[in-house]
């Protein structure tokens, strides 16, 4: 099969090349997947910033406002509000914080838990129909190449 090469228009010092072409193949692979699953989170009934942050505090565990706000990257405000209609909808709640009175942890609650359940399993039946669609021996590839992925990801900063 011919693959398709394109200039870079960003080099990366002390990279070759063949890298830095599957760095960006796998940048806009990943992208369009996630494009393509993410439609399903529409079902949710809640936009893609509460759906992230609610991913956050399930997979995560209780965390502050701060925290919250750093592993999404905006800045506490904009979180505050996100969290704020999380409460609203009943999808997560603030607690004292056990070590220290003074502090809050905001955490989902069980609906908050069940809605991202349902809608990673949306996601996962979705992508399994694709994927069905695929040969054996390419399946099997792609499964080489999430385990590729998941040692990548380990050792990641």
């Amino acid at each position: 099969m011919a693959r398709t090469t394109r200039k870079s228009k960003m080099e990366t010092p002390g990279a070759s090349p063949e890298i830095e072409q599957v760095a960006d193949r796998l940048h806009s692979a990943a992208i369009h997947l996630l494009r393509r699953v993410r439609k399903q989170d529409e079902a949710s009934g809640i936009g893609p910033a509460q759906l992230s942050a609610l991913s956050v505090l399930v997979f995560g565990g209780p965390t502050t406002l701060g925290g919250l706000a750093s592993a999404e990257m905006v800045k506490p405000p904009t979180m505050s509000r996100i969290v704020d209609a999380l409460t609203r909808n009943g999808l997560a709640e603030s607690v004292v914080d056990e070590n220290d009175s003074r502090r809050l942890r905001i955490r989902a609650t069980a609906r908050g838990i069940t809605l991202l359940q349902k809608g990673r399993r949306r996601r996962i039946k979705y992508l399994t129909e694709h994927l069905g669609n695929l040969p054996s021996e390419e399946v099997q590839r792609l499964e080489e190449a999430v385990e590729i992925i998941r040692k990548l990801l380990e050792n990641w900063e």
